[in-house]
């Protein structure tokens, strides 16, 4: 399915479209992916590794129920004259991929997968069940060895040079310890899930420290981002903290209600969440190669020492503290900006249009409110963008180059997989 608004429609015509979504209701892709960020928020995987979570889910999903629709090419499961009912297909194939990624989990999916079954009358020999379990085993053989949660990875602590990340301190409860080592950069050696090469995914790098681009990026992350901002509005303070959970997890809320809104079959609903998590799969794969690849620093170490990066446009400030917590691995790239532009992409080339309208809901406590409607893509990604600098993490080159960075690889993403079957 794909909601295709011409050129020559008219405003009107696409107000009409947008404006007026489908019956809200439940569907079992989106079903199952409720219960994937369940088992990702009780496992406490970071943002980068629940991208990958997410994409091995739904590409089970995806190769189960596409098994018996037909009407997409497989993700990589062939299962020839595959028959029975999509939504057992569905609940089969993400129990079993669950439990594949979150084996400590698996007393409570299979009660999950057991209730599902009878709160939809789906019988347990229905042969979907068992299309279902070859999409998942397929699946789940794929990314054996595939580079994650390699046995004792040495810590990582950057280096003290000009520029340079390096552990850096937290100030508010909640994020993670001080000074605490860079998180999973092993996540920059994963295998990728639709390209071969992350080195094909190079980004320009940042600003050089003494260029004018550094000066500005600097300063305005200085002025906005900081814990005692007056420049920065209270709208502004709020659409920090709103973005400030977990990218992945957000995108998630935000995709099961664009399926509910716009989307009556569940083959439709499989192929935009599995495309969707693949790019923001490979997003966040690339994101984190770049990150551990330029090493670079945040703007607590950045105006806390600037007295000693060559520009005398930059001024230190030891006191200065940012809005949030920062993060403990590098700046450049924003993994928040790349992942989700990866996501918003593929989600205009579903739709073909930006203007979708849509809900998305943050688990951080300070925000308020708590969830957002937004009706244009755009929109959303431009929070993004700000809500980093605006949070004290992020510069806006940083940002910028992670949106270029997603696109590209959502572009390839959406050119060469789960196209129409021949």
């Amino acid at each position: 399915m794909k909601l295709k608004l011409h050129k020559w429609a008219s405003a009107a015509t696409v107000a009409f479209f947008i404006a007026i979504p489908a019956t809200l209701r439940a569907d079992a892709v989106a079903d199952w992916n409720a219960i994937a960020e369940r088992s990702v928020v009780t496992a406490a995987h970071p943002p980068p590794v629940a991208s990958l979570d997410f994409a091995i889910v739904h590409a089970a999903i995806y190769d189960g129920i596409m098994a018996i629709d037909g009407r997409y090419q497989p993700y990589y499961v062939q299962i020839p004259n595959a028959s029975g009912s999509m939504d057992a297909a569905c609940a089969k194939a993400g129990h079993d991929i669950l439990v594949y990624l979150f084996p400590a989990q698996s007393g409570q999916l299979d009660a999950d997968y057991n209730a599902y079954l009878a709160q939809h009358n789906i019988s347990p020999s229905d042969p979907g069940v068992a299309v279902g379990a070859q999409a998942a085993a397929g699946i789940a053989a794929l990314r054996s060895n595939d580079g994650r949660f390699p046995p004792s990875p040495p810590p990582y602590f950057g280096n003290t040079g000009t520029g340079q990340w390096r552990p850096t301190p937290s100030y508010e409860p909640g994020g993670p310890p001080s000074n605490a080592p860079g998180l999973t950069p092993w996540v920059a050696d994963v295998r990728p899930f639709t390209f071969n090469d992350v080195a094909d995914y190079t980004t320009e790098g940042p600003a050089a420290l003494t260029s004018a681009e550094y000066t500005a990026d600097f300063n305005e992350v200085k002025s906005m981002g900081s814990k005692t901002s007056t420049a920065r509005t209270a709208a502004q303070t709020q659409i920090a903290y709103f973005w400030a959970d977990s990218g992945p997890l957000m995108w998630q809320r935000a995709l099961r209600d664009i399926s509910n809104r716009y989307l009556s079959n569940i083959g439709d609903s499989a192929r935009m969440f599995a495309l969707a998590d693949l790019a923001a799969g490979d997003a966040q794969i690339a994101c984190w190669s770049t990150k551990y690849e330029f090493n670079f620093w945040r703007p607590i170490s950045a105006i806390t020492l600037a007295d000693q990066d060559g520009n005398p446009a930059t001024q230190a400030d030891p006191n200065w503290r940012p809005l949030i917590n920062t993060p403990n691995f590098p700046e450049y790239v924003s993994g928040h900006t790349t992942s989700s532009e990866a996501i918003v992409e593929i989600l205009e080339n579903l739709f073909g249009t930006k203007k979708l309208e849509f809900t998305i809901t943050t688990a951080n406590g300070l925000a308020n409110p708590k969830t957002q409607t937004y009706s244009n893509l755009s929109d959303a990604i431009r929070d993004v963008v700000d809500a980093r600098i605006y949070a004290g993490i992020h510069y806006r080159t940083s940002d910028v180059h992670g949106v270029t960075l997603g696109k590209r690889i959502a572009k390839h993403a959406f050119k060469h997989y789960l196209r129409a079957a021949q």
